[in-house]
């Protein structure tokens, strides 16, 4: 592993992207700590945790986009709504592909299509950013968080407005710029470091609240008061226990494939025979990555949110429609069993649904068809299609029962021993996914510019690049 990351710097090309991608990161975290004006900070940090910790409807919302901003949010930072709406954008369009004959016949035209794609989903972020900084805004400015001064100013509110716009158009262009001319998806990387840079955090709290604050040295050393701790060693055991185990499971579900068997036909041409070739089609097992999940949690907040309220203005009135709502406003609440119910089958329907909108069986057959290739024992053509629609329905139900269990793993873990949401977010769910997803797509693309020059990878080998390689779980 030194030998490979050392070997990493030794190439020019590599070093450069390394150093690139490195930098424009830093630039990133920089603007983390750029607030914008106008707006008292430290209110709006305790009114944060103030909602996070009472649990309520906003605080989960709250946590949910902390995944993709990065926590500046919390902040109100220039960089305040991160990449998000931009994924947002490119998400609406992906889905816009499948049900708009129009934008997928420009997506069959090649490079120029997908240009023009990315330059409407570019104007949409800008429209989603103005929609969304003027909603954040406004509700801050009704929280008393926002000086008086500055709340009736309407040049306030345009350069507010402007500034958090700006902020994520520049992210958006950071990550085009990490595509171009550094290594890795540049807008993954992006949520990534925001995910990681609540680690630390994290971490702390675990050892403030752990026997592991109690000891003496490291009590003095963190200012950590002697106090029972919160949690007990066997409790601290299980969950770096469970943490390496989700993390293992994280890594099997995204690298897992189900491979299919692929012979092409023989070609006769003069005296020779060409072709005759076995490969296989690998089909992901969890083919619809992070999407079920992000689709689930985001839908999910309406019930809460409803809900809830329907609860507390129904409170005291009595009745059967009063006792029906407190029980619907006690149990749809992040880690109450009717509320993780509903969770894994609203992530069962996404992941077939976004499997749907991604996988066509009908065209992947006809490609086979047209190379001349075909699946030993199958007709091409329908039934071919027919088969691998029966394969990815089955796959997509073992993939969609992995993503369910990491899913609730953080919603178990934070009830059953009572810690923060920002440990839990560690043991699962949409921020685990994308750590480790993105973490296995940059390891891979290094190792290919490592194994290309006659290097070791990362996973070992000899210099002449033999050795193994991330894969795919045989099936």
């Amino acid at each position: 592993m030194l030998n490979a990351l050392m070997n990493c710097f030794k190439i020019p090309d590599l070093r450069k992207k390394l150093l690139f991608t490195i930098g424009m990161l830093v630039v990133y975290r920089i603007g983390y700590w750029v607030p914008v004006p106008g707006i008292d900070q430290q209110i709006l940090k305790d009114f944060f945790e103030q909602e996070t910790s009472d649990g309520s409807a906003f605080g989960r919302v709250a946590q949910f986009v902390s995944i993709f901003s990065g926590g500046t949010l919390g902040q109100s930072t220039i960089f305040g709504m991160g990449i998000m709406p931009y994924i947002s954008a490119a998400i609406i369009f992906q889905l816009l592909q499948s049900a708009v004959p129009a934008i997928k016949k420009l997506q069959e035209e090649g490079p120029s299509g997908r240009q023009k794609i990315q330059e409407w989903t570019r104007y949409a972020t800008i429209g989603l950013c103005i929609v969304q900084a003027f909603g954040w805004l406004t509700f801050i400015t009704s929280s008393g968080i926002v000086y008086e001064a500055y709340a009736g100013n309407p040049m306030w509110w345009v350069m507010a407005i402007t500034a958090m716009t700006a902020g994520t158009v520049f992210l958006m262009w950071l990550g085009e710029q990490i595509d171009k001319y550094g290594i890795g998806n540049g807008v993954s990387l992006i949520i990534t470091a925001g995910i990681l840079a609540q680690m630390p955090g994290a971490f702390l709290w675990l050892v403030q609240n752990s026997p592991v604050g109690q000891i003496g040295f490291i009590g003095s050393l963190l200012g950590i008061p002697q106090t029972d701790p919160q949690l007990t060693w066997m409790q601290l055991i299980l969950l770096l226990g469970a943490f390496v185990g989700v993390v293992a499971g994280a890594v099997l579900i995204t690298v897992a494939q189900r491979r299919i068997p692929v012979q092409q036909a023989k070609h006769t041409r003069g005296r020779r025979v060409f072709g005759g070739q076995r490969s296989y089609l690998p089909l992901r097992v969890n083919h619809g990555g992070v999407m079920p999940i992000i689709f689930a949690s985001s839908i999910m907040i309406f019930p809460s949110v409803v809900f809830g309220a329907l609860a507390q203005q129904s409170q005291g009135e009595g009745g059967w429609w009063s006792g029906l709502m407190q029980f619907l406003g006690d149990n749809f609440v992040m880690g109450q069993y009717p509320y993780i119910l509903l969770y894994i089958g609203m992530v069962y329907f996404f992941s077939y649904f976004w499997t749907t909108v991604q996988f066509n069986p009908e065209d992947m057959s006809k490609q086979l068809r047209d190379s001349g290739s075909f699946i030993p024992g199958l007709r091409p053509g329908p039934r071919t299609a027919e088969y691998l629609e029966t394969v990815m329905e089955r796959i997509t139900y073992v993939g969609a029962g992995f993503l369910s269990i990491i899913a609730v793993i953080p919603m178990v873990v934070q009830t059953s021993f009572n810690v923060d949401f920002m440990v839990a977010s560690f043991l699962g769910g949409t921020g685990l996914l994308i750590v480790v997803s993105v973490g296995l797509d940059l390891i891979q693309r290094i190792e290919a510019n490592l194994l290309m020059r006659n290097y070791a990878g990362f996973l070992g080998g000899n210099d002449q690049g033999k050795g193994p390689r991330i894969r795919g779980t045989r099936s």
